[in-house]
């Protein structure tokens, strides 16, 4: 199913939102057996929707969608500190339990996970792995099936400028690609613990290759995906429309891996039309 929203400009989020719920600190104990000190930004009230962010993704990449989508739902904005991960917790499916902790520990109750590239590939492993804990699914670039990597090329201490280059693969508009979060990547890579976690990471979700696995999600699905994403391309996209079973997309143009970043209000009208979809269903089951 194909919805008919289309983005014809970029917006950039130069500024850092305040939230209404503020930002906590939230220990979660994963397979390693010590605490990850995760934080969560939390907004809005109503049924809870969890977004989860990519290998060098933040909460803040997210504000822009939540500043929207908190005034139709309770939004939490889960960030775990990835390149920080050591011995089993670092791989795909040590952050898959590391968020199934959070969803049981802290959510209370079913909730739409939004993914962004790995975070979408943990959905999606959530999905498949404790559906009792999902009642929606939102992909945006999501790793599991088709993905282009850069860990091939990752350099220990790389240079600014490799690393802008690799960064702005990400972007349609590289103009939205923001200095801090460059500034952040170049020093957190340029240790060794942190390079090394993030191929790890990488490699252990490119294994992690989920083919017709994917056909055994039931959770209603929607597919928010960059015409110009060139980390997952569109042939991803139609891979997720092939094989899940409930399914609708919205195509966005000129956009590239992060369509919540560069295009944030139709990101959230997108997911806000989704909610009411779900709705309405639920409503006519009762």
């Amino acid at each position: 199913m194909e919805l008919g929203l289309r983005a014809a400009s970029s917006t950039s989020l130069n500024g850092s939102a305040r939230l209404e719920g503020g930002v906590r600190s939230v220990p979660i104990i994963g397979p390693s057996g010590t605490e990850v000190p995760a934080s969560v930004a939390e907004s809005g009230s109503g049924r809870p929707i969890v977004f989860l962010h990519g290998l060098v993704g933040l909460n803040d990449h997210w504000e822009g969608v939540d500043q929207t989508i908190s005034k139709h739902a309770r939004c939490m904005m889960l960030q775990i500190p990835l390149l920080d991960l050591r011995g089993p917790d670092c791989s795909i499916g040590g952050v898959t339990e590391l968020t199934i902790k959070f969803l049981e520990e802290r959510v209370g109750e079913p909730a739409m996970l939004v993914g962004n590239s790995f975070g979408g590939h943990v959905a999606l492993r959530i999905a498949l792995e404790r559906p009792d804990l999902v009642y929606g699914l939102v992909l945006a670039g999501s790793s599991g099936l088709i993905e282009k990597s850069m860990v091939k090329e990752v350099q220990l201490r790389p240079s600014r400028d490799w690393l802008s280059d690799k960064i702005g693969e990400l972007f349609f508009d590289r103009s939205v690609m923001r200095d801090e979060d460059l500034d952040r990547a170049h020093k957190e890579l340029s240790e060794r613990g942190c390079a090394r976690a993030m191929v790890r990471l990488s490699r252990t979700a490119r294994r992690n290759h989920l083919g017709d696995r994917i056909t055994q999600i039931t959770t209603p699905t929607l597919l928010v995906w960059g015409k110009d994403d060139v980390v997952t391309p569109p042939a991803a996209a139609d891979e997720f429309l092939r094989l899940l079973p409930d399914v609708r997309i919205v195509w966005f143009d000129r956009c590239g891996h992060v369509p919540m970043m560069e295009h944030p209000d139709l990101f959230a009208q997108a997911v806000i039309g989704f909610i009411d979809e779900l709705q309405q269903a639920d409503r006519a089951a009762s």
